[in-house]
């Protein structure tokens, strides 16, 4: 696939900013020269061309071939297949590579051969816990295709805090709340889960949270009916709820609706957090509801985000 079919490839899925609330998802599929098929929300790439020069840098971290220039811009590029030591993988660095944003970072990832885009519904993305793989981390859901096979998407976040560490987190105040305020927040990456932790923790407040949108949403329908049977303000059990956008089972802007239409959860502000920060994507967020939307992952743009909702009686 070269340059301008691989951009018109992403062009062609231009409407997916009206996939708010559909419950459907769009992937990219491609090959790490394996048998086995990954691949990664479209709403993460940037953009996919042809291998450009490398050039090589020493004591680079696994699986990082060295840097390059991208309008002006120095990134690195991860050989994807080196850097998860997939066994049986051809020689050379492949011929396509994919450019990923996340938490302010550009990345690109070398991939094999760049295949075709997919739509699916978030209720055929499972979690992988069922995949036997020494990669697991680095894979967030799988999709079980109507052909029999899997396809495993890969977790940007995973790949980023193992290939050059984790965003360090700087010294945030504290929220003037009660001892027993509590947030509820849901991610289906490992990492955005310790981060936002680490957040709430430095705010001084406690919090709960799920792995999926479909988990989230049981749960917080379980907390309301409680609260409802023993009469209770549903803000003294949840002041606030941070979703992610993009989960297996079902995705944040759906939970979101799910959260603004049920009664029992008025006046109990939703954040949406999401590396997807375009304008489009606050567009999207806006017209299911979110109260508001911070992209991943800034630490102090979280915090500073969620202290007034929390702090507000």
């Amino acid at each position: 696939m070269d340059l301008v079919e691989s951009k018109n490839l992403l062009d062609s899925v231009d409407a997916r900013t009206r996939l708010a609330g559909s419950n459907k998802m769009e992937i990219l599929l491609f090959s790490l020269g394996t048998r086995e098929i990954f691949g990664i929300n479209v709403f993460k790439v940037r953009e996919v061309g042809r291998t450009p020069h490398i050039t090589k840098t020493p004591n680079m971290p696994r699986g990082v071939e060295g840097l390059i220039s991208l309008r002006g811009n120095v990134i690195p590029v991860l050989s994807l297949a080196s850097f998860m030591q997939l066994d049986g993988v051809p020689v050379g660095l492949g011929k396509t590579m994919m450019v990923a944003e996340y938490s302010k970072r550009t990345l690109g990832f070398l991939v094999h051969e760049v295949d075709r885009i997919i739509r699916v519904d978030w209720e055929r993305v499972k979690a992988p816990e069922s995949v036997l793989s020494s990669n697991q981390g680095l894979i967030t859901a799988v999709i079980d295709m109507e052909d029999g096979g899997l396809v495993s998407i890969l977790d940007v976040e995973q790949i980023l805090a193992n290939a050059f560490g984790e965003v360090m987190i700087v010294d945030i105040p504290p929220a003037r709340v009660a001892p027993d305020t509590s947030v509820f927040f849901v991610d289906d990456s490992i990492v955005a889960r310790r981060k936002i932790a680490e957040v709430l923790d430095k705010l001084g407040v406690r919090h709960k949270h799920a792995t999926n949108g479909l988990e989230a949403w049981t749960r917080l329908q379980g907390i309301a009916t409680h609260v409802q049977q023993s009469s209770r303000n549903i803000r003294d059990e949840i002041r606030l709820i941070l979703v992610d956008a993009e989960m297996p089972e079902m995705d944040g802007y759906v939970l979101t609706k799910n959260i603004k239409s049920d009664p029992r959860f008025d006046g109990v502000p939703v954040v949406m957090h999401s590396s997807l920060s375009s304008e489009a994507n606050r567009a999207m967020g806006k017209s299911v509801g979110v109260d508001a939307y911070v992209a991943k992952f800034d630490a102090e743009a979280l915090a500073d985000t969620l202290r007034p909702l929390i702090e507000r009686q």
